[in-house]
């Protein structure tokens, strides 16, 4: 399984998709160990319009673990066969491991617009 996180230069999960700086690629074995961490450069701008999603389907990404994201980012990472997780902050890895344990699961909440979502906390339901 490969797992994709949005993260700053500060080595956390950036609170809105579309402008994080990298995007680091997890892969995870079938014994739920983090075996590599790959980081794709960010084209920055708006994630519904970028070719991210093919990039990271490309690369075998299912799942995306991700702060702020809007509803268009997610239909089109979706229509790439990446499923979403809203709400994730922190540490990256960390979140990761989290996952893998079925503690975090999706927050129902996606930016109504690109500017709201730094207004609004986002923190993982874990």
């Amino acid at each position: 399984m490969k797992i994709c996180v949005p993260v700053t230069r500060e080595n956390t999960i950036d609170d809105h998709f579309g402008h994080c700086e990298f995007y680091n690629v997890f892969t995870v074995s079938e014994k739920g160990e983090i075996t590599e961490v790959q980081t794709i450069e960010s084209e920055q701008g708006c994630g519904c319009k970028s070719n991210i999603a093919s990039v990271l389907a490309e690369n075998g990404v299912t799942i995306m673990l991700a702060g702020g994201i809007g509803g268009g980012a997610i239909n089109v990472l979706n229509n790439s066969g990446i499923d979403v997780v809203r709400g994730c902050s922190g540490n990256p890895t960390e979140i990761v491991k989290q996952f893998i344990a079925g503690s975090i699961i999706d927050n129902g909440i996606s930016c109504q617009q690109h500017e709201s979502h730094h207004e609004n906390g986002h923190v993982c339901n874990n």
